[in-house]
């Protein structure tokens, strides 16, 4: 496996990296650690959560680290909460393969539980291969617990997951098979890299009054990483680049992996130097953190404020954000009592830590957003109608990627070549020729996950490409790699007889144990040409649509003609 090609570090100032771990995943990041041990010094950190913050904080304080490593629920803990980059080891898509093909030489029974996100492409994967995989979330250590205990009495014997999720599963009596595989992790360690020396060279440059960056306080994208060439996403550009002009709030609504996040960072960067281009950017999930432990982290608490609250007093995120901008996601989640608050600190501009009586002045510019129609919520009951106004003085509805077709091939390329240079692979001199051929069949699919999801794609393609560099990118070998694309495609855009809804995939015949093979071969669902179906019904299905027959079947409009002549 590849490691990444860093530019030289002084041999005196090693980067420092620390690895988080409370689970299984410790004993695969000590194994990785011995493959990166002469590029940086790793400690290990084996706590978990607000232990693992608490230690990590009181270490900074007079040690150095330029970049810590961690996995699922920890990690997304971790994020907001340490002034260190925290770099969040992500399983791929061939780890689920192959962590299913494992589970299922134990049972027929299956359950997979990931964090916060149902993995959309598996649901759409098992529904095509005929096998079933119950799917679960969970947000803390006790959802995560009922969510297995559930799977059990269903008849659930093996259970696919990160380390707590194994942990948790063998507890209950099942077996846990582990998800990250050791190409992953060291995908973690060269990002981990990549972010100390880019740091080392900001610190150089005095960017941090001679201290290390903190890149968890700091904006990383600009209106630059805002792609698309559509009239949506011009759009989308001049309100950021206008709404940087003002300390005004804004509210950022659009559907799941649209980009809200990025936005927002985007909106802090262009803004002027008094306004916080250069000044802390901190962001939360309203949605994904329980409600006692969101008021100590957004207000901060006084010590002694209830049972665990650490010695000495908590400044909350608002106070780490002082000057600069304070990102609330999914602020639709935010319980009704906590919005009471939030709306005092506007309007007063100071804060009070919970269990204290000292108000702590704090200029900060909030940026909030939600998936959800918040005005439907105000008239529910579930949302107050003051605090909405207050948060939503300027407005920015992101399109989903689907409103915006003429981006999706644009996107698909570029996140293509990004994945395959992450993997140590070029792309094929003609990939432009090859994604353009794949254009009608990514443009006609409705991406229900948008740029999330689109991303997720092209790293799966990419591991299956690398892994065979012959292999041509043609639509069939998209469809065998993405069956959900036919699965789950947009309405035509067009007016004509085609049909509401796609016709099954030709894959649907795989048998049922066919995947297990998938999961460990390098082109899992290899292209079978034309399904037994007669070539006539196919295009009937369609309207007389001869472009979009070939891209279903995976063949060349020539092909299809020839084979349609043949059919008399």
């Amino acid at each position: 496996m590849r490691h990444s090609t860093p530019l030289p570090f002084d041999a005196n100032d090693k980067p420092v990296i620390w690895t988080v771990s409370v689970s299984r995943l410790s004993d695969l990041f000590r194994d990785i650690t011995l493959e990166y041990d002469s590029l940086a010094t790793i400690e290990p950190i084996n706590l978990g959560f607000d232990e693992a913050a608490r230690h990590i904080r009181e270490r900074l304080a007079t040690e150095r680290c330029d970049a810590v490593i961690s996995a699922g629920s920890n990690a997304a803990y971790l994020k907001g909460r340490l002034s260190v980059p925290v770099v969040i080891a992500k399983f791929s898509g061939l780890d689920v393969m192959q962590a299913l093909a494992r589970a299922r030489r134990v049972s027929d029974r299956i359950g997979i539980v990931t964090y916060q996100d149902r993995l959309a492409e598996l649901a759409e994967f098992s529904s095509t291969f005929g096998f079933d995989v119950a799917q679960r979330t969970y947000v803390t250590e006790e959802d995560a617990r009922a969510q297995i205990n559930d799977l059990k009495a269903a008849g659930i014997k093996a259970i696919v997951g990160a380390g707590l999720i194994t942990d948790l599963a063998e507890e209950a009596g099942l077996t846990g098979v582990f998800v990250y595989s050791a190409a992953s992790i060291r995908h973690a360690f060269d990002d981990a890299l990549e972010m100390a020396r880019l740091t080392q060279l900001e610190s150089n440059r005095g960017r941090a009054r001679g201290a290390v960056v903190t890149d968890t306080l700091r904006a990383k994208h600009g209106i630059n990483d805002l792609r698309g060439d559509s009239a949506a996403m011009e759009t989308v550009r001049q309100s950021v680049v206008l709404y940087a002009k003002s300390p005004a709030t804004v509210l950022i609504q659009g559907e799941t992996g649209c980009g809200k996040e990025l936005v927002a960072q985007a909106i802090h960067r262009e803004a002027p130097r008094t306004l916080g281009q250069n000044r802390p950017f901190v962001a939360v999930n309203c949605g994904a953190i329980a409600e006692s432990l969101l008021e100590s982290e957004l207000f901060g608490h006084e010590e002694g404020a209830f049972t665990g609250a650490r010695r000495g007093g908590h400044a909350g995120l608002f106070e780490a954000a002082n000057h600069g901008t304070l990102f609330l996601d999914e602020i639709g989640e935010m319980p009704l009592t906590l919005q009471t608050r939030l709306l005092r600190v506007l309007e007063e501009r100071e804060v009070v830590r919970v269990g204290g009586t000292r108000p702590i002045p704090v200029n900060v510019r909030i940026i909030s957003a939600t998936h959800c129609d918040l005005e439907q919520r105000v008239r529910e009951g579930r949302f107050r109608a003051d605090l909405f106004y207050r948060l939503a003085v300027l407005r920015l509805s992101l399109p989903p990627l689907r409103a915006r077709v003429e981006d999706v091939l644009p996107l698909a390329e570029w996140s293509l070549k990004n994945a395959l240079a992450s993997l140590g692979a070029r792309p094929h001199p003609n990939l432009h020729a090859e994604m353009t051929a794949c254009a009608p069949l990514l443009q006609r699919y409705d991406w229900p996950g948008n740029v999330r999801e689109l991303r997720n794609l092209t790293e799966r393609l990419a591991l299956f490409l690398a892994a065979e560099p012959l292999q041509a990118l043609t639509p069939a070998f998209v469809l065998s790699v993405a069956p959900e694309l036919v699965a789950r495609p947009a309405p035509p855009a067009h007016t004509g007889s085609a049909p509401a809804t796609w016709p099954g995939s030709s894959y649907d015949s795989t048998p049922p144990g066919a995947w297990a093979v998938a999961a460990q071969t390098p082109a899992p669902w290899p292209a079978s040409g034309a399904p037994a179906e007669r070539i006539s019904d196919v295009l009937a299905r369609f309207g007389g649509r001869r472009d979009a027959a070939a891209d279903y079947l995976g063949i060349s409009r020539t092909t299809l003609w020839r084979k349609l002549k043949a059919e008399g």
